[in-house]
């Protein structure tokens, strides 16, 4: 592809453009950004980093109601970021061991200005 500028740069542009994933490729990253746009959501998952918890428990700890949380739980499920399993009655969820959870992680934890806490 031939730029209508040459800034002498023509061949790390015309590499750039060759290796760039299509429209596609770049949606599956701003679906999550979209996901973590809410800011309820990004706390719930900053906090699935450090723990285990069942529904009720993790509504009382993010102040909100079991319904609500719920809810946002289910999008940070359906994405991948987090996993649950159930024991009898009790559903618990975490944060999932995936490469692009730990990522997540540790940038809000940048962005944030925060550390993980210390868990004895």
């Amino acid at each position: 592809m031939k730029l209508p500028h040459d800034h002498g740069n023509c061949e790390n542009a015309e590499s750039l453009m060759r290796d760039m994933p299509s429209l596609e490729g770049f949606s599956s990253a701003s679906d999550i950004f979209k996901l973590l746009g809410d800011p309820s959501r990004v706390k719930l998952f900053w906090l699935l980093c450090h723990t285990e918890e069942c529904v009720t428990d993790l509504a009382a700890m993010m102040g909100m109601s079991s319904p609500a949380l719920s809810h946002h739980l289910k999008f940070l499920r359906i994405s991948g970021l987090i996993t649950s399993r159930r024991d009898g009655k009790e559903v618990f969820y975490k944060c999932a061991d995936t490469e692009l959870a730990g990522a997540l992680h540790h940038i809000i934890e940048n962005v944030v200005e925060i550390t993980c806490p210390d868990v004895s």
